[in-house]
């Protein structure tokens, strides 16, 4: 699987505010961490969402649609997958900058 770079275009509103803030060039809170608990906090709300339309399609109620359930769980599921590659990214490049020999 390769992961390809997204363009501040191609995020769709992920990390937005913290690109878009001003004086967000220094620190680490306003880089990746910034960007990276964003994220988290997106996909999470997208899980509770995509859990909430299929209580609601359990319970027979006719305003939600099978579809917009399906779709909303398939959305939170990459959410989710993209968020634990990174993550495990992220170990596997801690992992390897404490095994090198200074």
């Amino acid at each position: 699987m390769r992961i390809s770079p997204l363009s501040s275009q191609g995020l769709n509103g992920i990390g937005q505010s913290a690109l878009k803030r001003p004086g967000a060039v220094g620190g680490a809170e306003s880089g990746f961490a910034a960007n990276f608990k964003s994220a988290l906090k997106e996909v999470s709300a997208s899980q509770e969402a995509a859990s909430k339309l299929q209580t609601q399609v359990q319970l027979g109620d006719p305003k939600v649609s099978l579809e917009e359930t399906m779709l909303a769980m398939q959305k939170a599921q990459v959410g989710f997958q993209a968020t634990l590659h990174v993550r495990n990214r992220m170990v596997q490049a801690y992992s390897d900058i404490m095994n090198m020999s200074v």
